[in-house]
């Protein structure tokens, strides 16, 4: 295990010696085996002691997400299955702070566009003026 690491995206590669892995014995129906076993896996990233991350990936992080990322699994009756699967979710956490979002870019309507409304808007105001009551 030691040495091993996980891309989280492009730039970004999280050795698995920055996750912290604790295990514990997993809640709900399972018989002797979850009361025996610690199957459950919480994965925590310290960002602060990340490094992987540079120091303006770290306040990103850290506004976005918080200083401590921490992802659960006891989902599967492996350990090393809850392993994987908080694993990946710490990497989709992280994923998620890192992504930086696009910039909106202010769009204005074609004239056709507009032309397009306002002769819908005469066409259904003419329609409704037309069913006007009848008189009897």
């Amino acid at each position: 295990m030691p040495g091993e690491s996980i891309r989280v995206t492009r730039t970004v590669v999280l050795p698995l010696s920055d996750v912290e892995f604790r295990t514990s014995r997993s809640s709900g129906p399972g018989g002797q085996h979850a009361q025996k076993t610690e199957t459950r896996v919480e994965a925590v990233l310290d960002v602060e002691r990340a490094t992987a991350l540079t120091d303006a990936q770290k306040r990103r992080v850290v506004a976005r997400a918080g200083p401590v990322l921490r992802a659960v699994a006891q989902d599967e009756r492996s350990q090393s299955q809850n392993r994987e699967l908080a694993t990946g979710r710490l990497v989709a956490q992280l994923r998620e702070a890192l992504r930086v979002p696009r910039k909106r870019r202010p769009t204005k309507p074609t004239q056709a566009a507009v032309e397009r409304r306002l002769d819908e808007k005469r066409r259904r105001s003419r329609v409704k003026r037309l069913r006007g009551t009848t008189d009897d």
